[in-house]
């Protein structure tokens, strides 16, 4: 019998700005492609990663350019979670957001840690 596939969780707080923003979204498709269920928590600035236009900005070579590690995740069915007073405080609206992102607040986050989620933090 197999093995139910196991989540991580996976928290962004740096924006467009930091090179840890890119190291971030590679190690979650990593993951993906290890099997593993991932979502990501953005906050703080990390929820610019998720604003229209703002990504197309970032390439850290040698990974992909930020927009391209964004798009591959939510094509393979990752799941970003925009935290919802950090968008508030920015003035973003959902039209602002790539399509797909879910501005919800840390329960999501919280269920999945209380099940068992390994979690990495950027």
């Amino acid at each position: 019998m197999a093995e139910p596939a196991r989540n991580l969780v996976v928290v962004i707080t740096h924006g467009t700005e930091h090179e840890l923003s890119s190291a971030a979204m590679t190690i979650a498709n990593g993951g993906v492609t290890a099997g593993l269920v991932v979502s990501i928590f953005l906050t703080s600035s990390g929820v610019d990663l998720v604003r229209r236009r703002a990504i197309d900005m970032t390439h850290v070579a040698p990974l992909d350019p930020l927009a391209a590690l964004v798009a591959d995740f939510l094509r393979r069915g990752g799941t970003i979670w925009a935290c919802t007073p950090c968008v508030k405080a920015r003035g973003y609206e959902r039209g602002d957001l790539l399509d797909g992102v879910v501005i919800a607040g840390a329960s999501g986050m919280h269920q999945l840690i209380a099940a068992g989620a390994a979690t990495l933090s950027f």
